[in-house]
This record gives C-alpha cells, structure tokens and sequence, in this order.
C-alpha cells in the first residue's frame, strides 16, 4: 500500500511540475536585459556624401595635373557605390567663377574617361561671395558602415549595484571595426562563392595521397611545444 501511495504522490508533483511550465510567464521580470555592446552600438549601414574641394585659380582653364592625380584618388572606390551620379558644385559670382566654369566641364571630361558612366555627371552652381575664390565641390554618395557617436557617460561609473556595462562600453571598437569593413554590403549577408577549380583540387589531393608534398610544409605543420 505505500508503494502505490509513494507512486501517487510522485504523479501528482510531476502534473504540478508541468502544469507550471505552461504557466504564463512575464519576460520583463524574469528575463535579462540586453547588456551587450553589439546591441548598445550597432553598427548600420548608412548612405553618406563623399566630398572633394578643387581649388581653382582665376586664370585657370583646363585641369591641372595635380587636380588630376586628386580627382583620380577621389573616385578610386566609386565604383562600389553602385556608379550613383556625381556633381559638380560651380560656384557662381565668385572672383574664379568663369574659370571654374572651364574647370568643371574639363572635369566631366576627365570623370567619363575614368569610368563614369554618360548620364551619371551633373553640373550645378552654388552661391559664392564675389570677392574671393571658391572651389570647385565634386561629390557622390556611397555606402559606409557606421555607429552612433561615441563619448556618451549619462551614468556615474561607479554605480555598478545592477553589474552593467557602462554606456560607452564598446563604442570605439564598433566604431574601428565598421572603419576596417572594405564592402559594408557583407554585413547583410555573404557573398556568392565562386566556382572551384576542379583540376587543381584533384591535382593537390592526388599529391597528397602519393605523398608528393613538399618537405617545408612538414616542417611548418608541426607544432613544437
């Protein structure tokens, strides 16, 4: 008779025990708050305007090859904005303005035969004071992956009763890490593969099955401890 009262008891405290399981639980008091720095400085991709000022003189009337070897550096990754259109700010009543005006169009020239597609090349004006020499602005927008400003301290450092990291804990490695991205596009999703070189891979795997493997790779495998 005790046997089968102990067997009873033990049912009863697992329907108990499931029974709570299925109780609703409230997330904001028993789960954890998120205090992960990847969460606090996200890194995002945002589209920004990359900007060069050419200075021109008044006498001025074709590119010089300074402003050329500038241009060409300028423009080195502007293929990886998608070949967005790119302007050209004029400045208009300015003391250099006709001879920016010279300048810009020998510009547009220089940009389509570097790459930049027909089409993709705007020229507009802007405002300058008439009594000095203005640049010429060119500008395209591309694709950069950032955070948030850094320095934020809306805390005392030392009030650390809930064990938290502070709020400008990791911005400035999200930060340099976001810089050293080359393409921010892989921070949506990998890239396709490429296909594999058959021939090679079945050349390098019969060498290695005859053992016709050079001897520096032996010596660069091992591991002296």
């Amino acid at each position: 008779m005790s046997i089968v009262r102990r067997g009873a008891a033990a049912f009863l405290v697992l329907v108990i025990a499931a029974a709570s399981g299925c109780a609703k639980k409230d997330s904001i008091t028993v789960g954890a708050v998120p205090d992960d720095y990847r969460t606090n400085h996200p890194i995002v991709l945002t589209e920004k305007e990359q900007t060069l000022d050419l200075p021109v003189g008044m006498l001025s009337y074709r590119m010089t090859p300074q402003q050329k070897v500038a241009v060409d550096g300028f423009m080195e990754h502007y293929g990886d904005s998608g070949n967005a259109i790119v302007t050209i700010l004029v400045p208009a009543g300015s003391a250099n303005g006709q001879a920016a005006r010279r300048v810009s169009e020998d510009i547009t020239h220089f940009l389509h035969a570097r790459g930049v597609p027909r089409g993709h090349v705007q020229t507009l004006s802007y405002h300058a004071p008439t009594d000095q020499t203005a640049p010429v602005r060119i500008t395209y927008p591309v694709v950069k992956a950032a955070t948030g400003p850094c320095g934020r301290w809306p805390e005392d450092l030392l009030d650390t009763v809930e064990n938290k990291h502070y709020a400008n804990f990791g911005c400035s490695y999200q930060n340099n890490l976001a810089a050293q991205i080359a393409n921010p596009m892989d921070l949506l999703g990998p890239r396709k593969t490429t296909p594999i070189d058959a021939e090679n891979r079945d050349t390098a795997i019969g060498r290695y099955k005859t053992g016709q493997v050079a001897d520096d790779f032996w010596v660069r495998s091992e591991v002296d401890y």
